[in-house]
């Protein structure tokens, strides 16, 4: 007709490709929606309670099967939103698979496949635990959980450390102090020349009478080492769960406490010089005669 424009012929074409492209997407989006929606509502609450309720007493597989279920969620959100976007052919190509696994594992790595490999022997360990204190060559602390890659640590100072989990796996793991109290060992230097024996006896006065030590085992207070120049003695005591507990706090008010009392008894600690000169000097006088 006289004066109608017709559309360029790149236009229609342009159209059913956006048309085309935004139906992929929302397919995508949905696909993946509602996988992630069920399994998040769904299937992982169902899964950790029967988690839990078989291992009562380990709550690190708890919080393992936790992270991993959300982790297969994401990833079968991500298949579902491929599949649900049209491209579910892709998947069944054997070649393409193993051609992504391949770069993946090129991609991530030998660190990353062996901290995931410790992880999963850290979350088999029936002596290691979330909750549990554990010492270890490059520090101490209360165990939050453990992930695919690094352990989530709880320090004595409110810190939350992530370790890796081949650091754990390939060091001695120590748990000196239980999992429900927290061994405090505290030394100090006498000099000889004090009575160590009431020494000795203040330390575990100190540590009985302390807030937040406990009274079962008894404090106990030993001579551990005689050195060349002073006498190391040592006081043990117990706090319940570290944890839940300051312990840097408890440590620094038995020493402000052990300080105070050896000065109140005349107790002297050693001198931090190596050796203590003691005498007179005396000076003579005299004449060119002489």
């Amino acid at each position: 007709m006289p004066g109608q424009i017709t559309p360029p012929g790149w236009l229609p074409d342009a159209l059913s490709a956006y048309s085309q492209l935004l139906s992929e997407l929302l397919g995508f989006l949905v696909g993946a929606a509602v996988v992630y929606v069920v399994g998040y509502l769904l299937v992982v609450p169902v899964a950790l309670r029967v988690v839990r309720a078989r291992n009562r007493n380990n709550p690190t597989i708890l919080t393992a099967t936790e992270t991993y279920l959300k982790a297969l969620l994401v990833v079968f959100a991500i298949v579902s939103g491929v599949i649900g976007a049209g491209y579910g052919g892709v998947l069944t190509r054997s070649a393409i698979i193993i051609a992504a696994i391949t770069f993946a594992a090129g991609v991530a790595g030998q660190e990353v496949f062996g901290s995931f490999i410790s992880g999963v022997f850290l979350v088999a360990d029936p002596d290691f635990n979330v909750g549990d204190w554990i010492a270890w060559p490059g520090g101490e602390g209360t165990v939050e959980a453990v992930d695919f890659r690094v352990t989530r640590i709880s320090t004595p100072d409110n810190e939350t450390i992530t370790v890796p989990n081949t650091e754990l796996t390939g060091n001695a793991l120590r748990r000196p102090f239980g999992r429900d109290r927290f061994r405090v060992t505290e030394q100090a230097l006498v000099a000889y020349d004090e009575d160590t024996e009431r020494a000795l006896m203040e330390l575990q006065q100190v540590a009985a009478n302390l807030e937040g030590a406990l009274a079962d085992p008894a404090p106990n207070a030993r001579i551990v080492e005689l050195g060349a120049n002073a006498i190391t003695v040592q006081a043990e005591f117990w706090v319940s769960d570290p944890a839940r507990n300051d312990v840097l706090t408890i440590q620094s008010d038995f020493r402000r406490e052990v300080k105070r009392r050896f000065d109140a008894e005349g107790i002297t600690i050693a001198p931090a010089s190596a050796q203590e000169l003691s005498g007179e000097l005396a000076v003579t006088r005299r004449t060119a005669a002489e």
